[in-house]
């Protein structure tokens, strides 16, 4: 038999410990309602979430600041749902005072999806403001969280969110196969008087509720996955040592020295429009007319192929790329390599660049910004 193996030879993960992890997710949600980690990528918990509290005869708000919300008004509508989409452009973001609008005009809305930061666009949103209002209407709120998490502040029961979902993923600097999903008791009473929410399924929040929650959380209704539990457990961890300001402070200083250091260095601008609009995960830059971003991307990776650079998606693919500075790539290094390499990248394609002026504004602002 061959010799033992640190990933594979593993004691069976006990449900103390899962149950463990999952205070630990709580903890750092702020929220007091039950967590159900579930065990694949944040898009499960996120259609869970939306097919077991949505029916036939809903009439749900669909906030559209970037590709999620579109993926989200799809399930929205199969679940026999009448859909409204209030999109606004993805340089910016929605207002509280749009949904109470929205919300004004459809008075019979009881289920509103947002996202709140929008990695694929560089958008976040006002979640906190446009939460009273949700709640001033009685409606639920389902809040994808899965890219501000741990980068920006995520105050779960203050806000007022019925169902926030997170992956650990991106600024947790975790696992990608293992995400959790925060329910509230208003949006566990909708979800178990839906004759349409999934039972004995994969996507059933019920199930995990009164097989695993209600039950005590004594004994795994399945077998867990392992390797990703203990790699979220592991990014608790990380983010305990360092301390959760210190994280959220790296993102947002990253985020500025970034913003800083592209108007600084020429040719490319910043997608999102106003700074206090853009998400601390990632930062979309826009290409004159004429520039094809795909071919900025490359040439920047060819320059460092270690730079988080990389092209938009869909129909922003020729004219937006991003930087992503998430998780371990939010640090004073990685963003000057970035900019350094769009430098050259730029220099190459034979567009003016200023790297010298780019990394003195990244710096200036990364000190601004953390105070280091």
């Amino acid at each position: 038999m061959p010799g033992g193996h640190p990933l594979l030879d593993l004691p069976p993960l006990t449900a103390r410990r899962f149950a463990e992890i999952e205070d630990r997710v709580a903890a750092l949600l702020r929220t007091g309602n039950d967590v159900v980690v579930t065990q694949g990528e944040a898009l499960l918990p996120l259609e869970a979430c939306i097919r077991g509290a949505v029916r036939p005869g809903s009439t749900a708000l669909n906030v559209v600041t970037g590709p999620y919300g579109e993926t989200f008004g799809g399930w929205l509508r199969s679940c026999g749902a009448e859909v409204v989409d209030l999109a606004v452009p993805f340089r910016t973001a929605v207002s509280a005072e749009q949904v109470a609008e929205a919300l004004r005009e459809r008075p019979e809305t009881d289920f509103v999806s947002l996202v709140h930061a929008e990695a694929a666009t560089g958008n976040t949103n006002p979640v906190a403001e446009i939460g009273a209002v949700v709640r001033g209407h009685g409606a639920l709120l389902m809040l994808d969280a899965v890219a501000s998490v741990a980068a920006e502040p995520l105050l779960t029961d203050a806000w007022g969110v019925d169902l926030c979902v997170i992956g650990g993923q991106k600024a947790m600097g975790g696992p990608a196969g293992v995400s959790a999903a925060a329910v509230s008791p208003r949006a566990w009473e909708r979800i178990a008087a839906n004759p349409q929410a999934p039972r004995r399924s994969y996507l059933s929040l019920l199930d995990w509720k009164e097989r695993w929650t209600d039950a005590g959380r004594t004994a795994l209704p399945h077998a867990p996955a392992q390797l990703e539990m203990l790699a979220l457990e592991a990014s608790l961890d990380r983010i305990d040592t360092e301390g959760l300001d210190a994280v959220t402070g790296r993102h947002r200083a990253a985020a500025a020295a970034v913003r800083a250091g592209v108007r600084a260095l020429g040719t490319l601008s910043c997608y999102v429009v106003r700074d206090e609009d853009a998400a601390p995960v990632a930062t979309t830059l826009r290409t004159p007319d004429g520039v094809d971003a795909r071919e900025v991307a490359a040439a920047a990776l060819r320059c460092d192929p270690a730079v988080p650079v990389q092209g938009a998606g869909g129909a922003l693919a020729r004219e937006v790329l991003r930087v992503n500075h998430y998780g371990r790539a939010a640090s004073r290094g990685t963003v000057l390599a970035s900019l350094r390499a769009l430098a050259a990248a730029l220099d190459g394609l034979g567009l003016k660049a200023d790297a010298g002026a780019a990394e003195a504004a990244a710096q200036a602002a990364w000190q601004a910004a953390s105070g280091t």
